[in-house]
């Protein structure tokens, strides 16, 4: 896929994002984290919002406290980057233009990364991140039956396993999934004839190292464990709301479709935003783009109406 198929106010910020990723590489993402790191927007200018860092907490978590605050609700935010890179710290900007925009908590969990700590270790991270939340709420002025889950790509793949895991543990349900390019299904990562195709920012060869540093097994295995794949679970009645938001010509475009429609199937009500012309993740590495502020305010307004 070539820079010109995509939106025209994509193409240079995305000559900067789509570099190689050496995720199979133990140097590569070393190296990758420490750039990421270096990448961490100052958080003196994230006005309107007082940023609090939980460093002790296990996972640490940082907290987003908007100076007007207008709701009770909250959102439990997911860092993306593969399983294996990635820091809550890079979402500072987005989250706190959810906190400012809503009037929300937001609280956004650094959770272990793969391969170090593979499946099961960042999903545990971050149910004893949405445990110390509803612990926390009362504290924090929250209601703790008005905390929506959400992330972006493998974030997106933790918030949607997470929401099936609070939802069988029972007691307080999250009050909504909201998904940016989630990484939603492994068996992608299976489909070879993907590797040729050269998706932007996010190629199969990217995703299939991912999944399988992640998992405990191989991508498409038959066996693998309740909660590591969301789009195995093959119960979905019940669940809450979702919003699904990704570009038409992103990697996980089908996958997210093919979940949406059957969330749908199974009376969850969903809806799902397709950008055209957007490849993965655009709403980060190009958030100051028009494209990506309208995809984010209408992915907001979702939101704020399923938390009032």
């Amino acid at each position: 896929m070539k820079v010109s198929q995509i939106a025209l106010e994509l193409q240079k910020p995305v000559r900067q994002a789509n570099v190689p990723l050496p995720l199979g590489s133990a140097l590569g993402r070393y190296v990758l984290r420490q750039l990421g790191k270096l990448m961490v927007p100052n958080a003196k200018k994230l006005h309107g919002v007082r940023l609090e860092v939980q460093d002790a907490l296990r996972p640490p978590l940082r907290i987003y406290h908007p100076q007007a605050r207008s709701s009770e609700g909250a959102l439990l935010w997911i860092h993306g980057g593969g399983f294996v890179l990635g820091n809550a710290a890079l979402d500072d900007r987005f989250c706190a233009s959810a906190a400012r925009a809503l009037g929300i908590v937001v609280v956004s969990v650094d959770y272990r990364l793969a391969p170090e700590h593979p499946f099961p270790v960042p999903l545990d991270d971050c149910y004893a991140a949405w445990q110390w939340l509803q612990r926390a709420a009362p504290s924090l002025g929250i209601d703790a039956k008005r905390i929506a889950i959400g992330g972006q790509s493998a974030g997106g793949a933790l918030a949607a396993s997470l929401v099936q895991r609070v939802h069988d543990a029972g007691g307080n349900e999250a009050a909504a999934q909201w998904l940016f390019c989630p990484m939603l299904d492994d068996h992608t990562a299976t489909r070879r004839d993907l590797d040729a195709a050269k998706h932007l920012v996010w190629n199969n060869r990217s995703n299939t190292h991912g999944w399988r540093l992640y998992l405990p097994g191989e991508p498409g295995s038959a066996d693998l464990p309740r909660y590591a794949v969301p789009a195995r679970r093959t119960h979905l009645r019940g669940l809450p709301p979702a919003w699904i938001g990704v570009g038409d010509i992103d990697l996980l475009y089908a996958e997210d479709r093919d979940f949406a429609d059957r969330l749908r199937a199974a009376d969850v009500d969903v809806i799902l935003t397709s950008v055209p012309d957007a490849p993965h993740g655009f709403e980060s590495w190009a958030f100051d783009t028009k494209l990506a502020q309208d995809f984010i305010a209408d992915a907001q307004k979702w939101l704020g109406n399923r938390l009032q």
